[in-house]
């Protein structure tokens, strides 16, 4: 018996840009025909998508590192779902696939453009997650951007979020004498203690500066990921050990501000302490992808790392789910359930 195939799909169009911290206004729900696959091409039906802190930049009509997104066109993002028609070798009906459309539930995907998802590996809404862009980003950015080696003492903020709370994980699997995670609430510091950081914070219990003094002591710390900017990085030059390195993922504290927003007051630390600081984009990295999900596979079998979700039900709630992400609301990973 044939599928009958859908003809038309939802999706969340950008309807104007936010001035500031983004409001469901500047969101349109709406519906479109499906064109004809051509060759080469797939229709998948969305079961995960994501929203990230960058597509906060994208909203922006400003030159960036990633094109902005378009006034009265579907966003996009990562999404991961199953193949129902196919006109590519690559891809049967059945197969499931991450791709970079999301915000919509059908997609017309170019086959160069997703990647096949492994049976029985792990459910498919981690490889948007552990097993995917977020886990590369925390792989990579500590591993190869920071230069971690066992023994360093090292701190993450934003320690709750999707990346953060792999970063800290995976530093204890390598070895990490001492591991710091900054968070946003005492429900958050108390599952980052779970997740096997030694010590935690909420970081509005008090300055960030005596708090990661206090939890990093005379040591000091070698390593800071940063995914937060401002306050923290701040704080961090000031306990960075010489030759200390910082991966810079991040600064989520600052994407909804108006105006430029300063730099760190003791930014010239960085000269005496011979600090390196590097920031960087999961993109330049995908060279790394092979030994990550090699690694990562492994450490999710075991237990060694664990993962969260904190998943948004419905398209058309996907705008909330990306406001409450920028207010710090998930912890782990916030995915919407589209199917």
């Amino acid at each position: 018996m044939s599928t009958v195939l859908p003809k038309s799909t939802r999706e969340i169009r950008l309807a104007s840009r936010p001035q500031g911290r983004p409001v469901k206004e500047n969101f349109r729900l709406a519906e479109r025909d499906l064109p004809e696959l051509q060759d080469g091409q797939v229709l998948v039906r969305n079961e995960f998508m994501s929203v990230d802190p960058y597509m906060r930049g994208r909203m922006n009509d400003a030159k960036s590192y990633s094109a902005p997104f378009r006034l009265d066109a579907a966003l996009d993002g990562g999404a991961v779902g199953e193949v129902i028609a196919s006109r590519s070798e690559a891809f049967k009906v059945g197969d499931v696939v991450v791709h970079p459309l999301g915000w919509r539930e059908y997609s017309v995907v170019d086959a160069a453009s997703a990647t096949p998802v492994p049976a029985g590996l792990a459910p498919t809404s981690a490889f948007l997650g552990a097993l995917g862009m977020t886990g590369l980003t925390a792989y990579a950015g500590l591993l190869k951007v920071a230069e971690f080696k066992a023994g360093d003492v090292v701190f993450v903020s934003g320690a709750a979020g999707a990346v953060g709370s792999i970063v800290g994980q995976i530093a204890k699997a390598m070895g990490a004498s001492k591991v710091i995670g900054s968070a946003g609430s005492p429900e958050k510091v108390a599952r980052l203690l779970e997740l096997g950081f030694d010590v935690a914070f909420d970081y509005h219990d008090g300055p960030v500066a005596k708090q990661l003094h206090e939890a990093a002591g005379e040591r000091g710390i070698d390593v800071y990921f940063d995914n937060v900017g401002g306050e923290h990085l701040e704080a961090a030059l000031a306990v960075l050990t010489v030759g200390g390195r910082v991966a810079m993922c991040g600064a989520i504290s600052q994407y909804n501000s108006t105006e430029p927003t300063p730099g760190p007051r003791n930014l010239a630390v960085a000269i005496g302490k011979q600090l390196t600081l590097r920031g960087f984009l999961v993109g330049g990295q995908r060279q790394h992808a092979a030994e990550f999900a090699g690694k990562m596979a492994g450490w999710l079998a075991d237990g060694t790392v664990r993962y969260d979700e904190t998943i948004v039900d419905g398209l058309e709630n996907a705008p909330q789910a990306f406001i409450d992400l920028l207010d710090g609301a998930n912890t782990g990973k916030m995915l919407v359930r589209l199917s």
